[in-house]
């Protein structure tokens, strides 16, 4: 009688223990190091065919709007803030807040926080500048990201988490490209593949 209660106690505590472990896997830059809050990234294109670089600002619109440059230039730097400050590293399918670092070339009075914004003439949502970092609940849904594995790099994903009741879109974080040329970030049915470049 007592082998019988053991065998099933012992099979639990296996299993509990192996999903405290069973953490995501971390995010790596182009070195094969973990991501870390707090420290200086590049978003650049995975791809290796020439076909544009890193990200910056709009200067036309406010809140500004984030785009790729056509040619290779490293962007703005960034950084990533985890749902829980406590963790040392940035891992996969978890909640995130992305900010531009230093200086940022608007004429917005804003924060440097992405968020998600609906252009409604344009029937698109679109990640810009002007969120609020931390404070993860319903009135900061808009300012959380994922970051996602793809075949070559990264994703970013908007799917945030911090809600446990609130209806929420999921979507990859690909280009939307304009009349006028411009690569904008936006939620889309492709994903940009990334790296990340200390």
């Amino acid at each position: 009688m007592k082998s019988t209660i053991l065998i099933p106690l012992s099979f639990i505590l296996i299993l509990f223990l192996s999903s405290a472990n069973s953490a995501p896997d971390s995010v790596l830059d182009t070195t094969g190091k973990n991501l870390r809050p707090g420290i200086n990234y590049h978003v650049m294109p995975a791809a290796r065919d020439g076909k544009g670089g890193g990200i910056t600002l709009t200067n036309n619109t406010c809140p500004s709007g984030i785009t790729q440059f056509l040619t290779h230039n490293y962007g703005l730097p960034l950084t990533f803030s985890p749902v829980n400050p406590k963790k040392g590293i940035i891992r996969l399918s978890t909640d995130v807040n992305v900010k531009f670092t230093g200086p940022t070339p608007t004429r917005c009075n804003e924060s440097n926080v992405w968020k998600l914004k609906y252009d409604e003439s344009i029937k698109q949502y679109f990640v810009m500048v002007g969120g609020v970092e931390g404070n993860p609940g319903r009135e900061t849904l808009d300012n959380w990201f994922k970051i996602e594995k793809t075949d070559n790099g990264y994703k970013f994903v908007f799917c945030p988490t911090v809600c446990n009741f609130c209806k929420v879109i999921c979507k990859d974080v690909g280009i939307f490209s304009d009349g006028n040329g411009t690569r904008r970030l936006a939620l889309s049915d492709v994903p940009f593949s990334v790296i990340f470049m200390r």
